[in-house]
């Protein structure tokens, strides 16, 4: 399964497909957490991103009454719905007082199916991280450690109880459910490297792996079903991580945060993404999750909603130039617009029109005058 409809059953929103072959597609995360819970806001995030080109929304709530901003989020966006269930999980536990150990694993299975009967249209389940990741922990001395929210949960209740992770360990019945409510399962990457120097280590790939296994099941039983990537890369190992989650997950659809491919921009991981996005993009990353200047500080403002979207869409778009696919924007056009100075044209044509609208005065731009070079030749 190559291409995938990222729709569930009883969703009244637009599908969107990503995979081979298609233009790349882009999401954007919205949510609330334990300091922050204003679900005006979260609403006004899910406008920007959408007005500003993204094709997917992601629900990372962790504060607040979830479930009831989570449906408010699915009956207010026009654009398919994921959510990541293992959060709810550790944050509903919590309000019990329940400790990490007393937390039973029917429980993650009963609220992950909560989500499949709300209607989200796919959901990150960190079913890769398995009891094979702590012995490789023991051993490994990592730079960024575990960097996944969803990842490190689940390893601490792993290690708390001794027991093998239920999103593993009843893989079969949360792919009928799946397959009943016909929604995606993104096979999330809860071991993904979170500093450039542990790209590609073993705790990383051994998580490939078990990704591979659980694709190859997914597409066996003909269910829907994507797999997450990286994470921290280098520059000079983003083809070669692309490439080896491809051929090890069987060619399955491509979701990747970033990848980042440098450590020391906080403040513009906007930018470091949609670097390594691009890159991601051309070398066959069906998907990209955007990253907003806010990454590793704060939870994202409105701002940075628009800003992780813009560069998300300018890192896809230069992708499918890059392998000859047709999206939404054409260059050809836009650059004749360019040479005969038609603002009106390249504000109608440009990922962000209101930036030239605002910027743009004159028949020229500011920076030559009337020395413009398109006006000598």
């Amino acid at each position: 399964m190559k291409i995938v409809e990222l729709k569930s059953r009883k969703s009244k929103r637009k599908s969107v497909k990503i995979g081979e072959g298609l233009p790349i597609k882009i999401n954007a995360n919205i949510g609330t957490s334990p300091v922050g819970i204003d679900l005006k806001k979260e609403l006004k995030k899910v406008d920007i991103a959408i007005k500003y080109g993204a094709d997917t929304i992601m629900d990372l709530s962790t504060g607040g009454n979830i479930r009831r901003i989570r449906k408010e989020i699915l009956s207010y966006s026009k654009v398919p719905v994921g959510t990541v269930p293992i959060y709810e999980v550790f944050c509903r536990a919590s309000r019990k007082g329940l400790s990490i150990k007393n937390i039973d694993e029917k429980f993650f299975l009963e609220v992950l199916y909560e989500h499949f009967e709300d209607g989200v249209d796919f959901v990150t389940i960190h079913s890769a991280v398995t009891g094979k990741a702590i012995e490789i922990l023991k051993k490994t001395k990592r730079v960024g450690g575990v960097v996944s929210r969803g990842g490190s949960l689940t390893l601490r209740w792993m290690i708390e109880t001794g027991k093998e992770n239920p999103y593993y360990k009843y893989f079969d019945e949360i792919m009928r459910y799946a397959k009943e409510n016909s929604v995606t399962l993104s096979i999330g990457d809860g071991l993904r490297p979170g500093a450039i120097d542990d790209s590609l280590d073993e705790l990383q790939t051994s998580e490939i792996e078990i990704q591979g296994e659980l694709i190859k099941i997914a597409m066996k039983n003909n269910v829907k079903a994507i797999v997450e990537g990286p994470g921290h890369v280098p520059l000079n190992e983003v083809e070669k991580q692309i490439k080896f989650i491809k051929e090890k997950t069987y060619g399955a659809p491509l979701y990747v945060l970033g990848p980042i491919v440098t450590d020391v921009a906080p403040g513009y991981d906007h930018i470091t993404s949609a670097i390594g996005g691009a890159l991601a993009g051309y070398f066959g990353a069906d998907f990209l999750c955007y990253v907003t200047p806010s990454e590793h500080l704060s939870l994202p403002d409105i701002e940075d909603v628009k800003l992780g979207v813009i560069a998300c869409k300018i890192a896809a778009h230069s992708a499918n130039v890059a392998r000859g696919i047709k999206d939404e924007f054409d260059d050809r056009i836009f650059s004749k617009a360019r040479r005969k100075l038609n603002w009106k044209m390249m504000q109608k044509l440009a990922i962000d029109p209101e930036k030239i609208k605002k910027r743009k005065k004159g028949v020229e731009c500011s920076m030559c005058g009337k020395y413009c070079a398109l006006k000598q030749v």
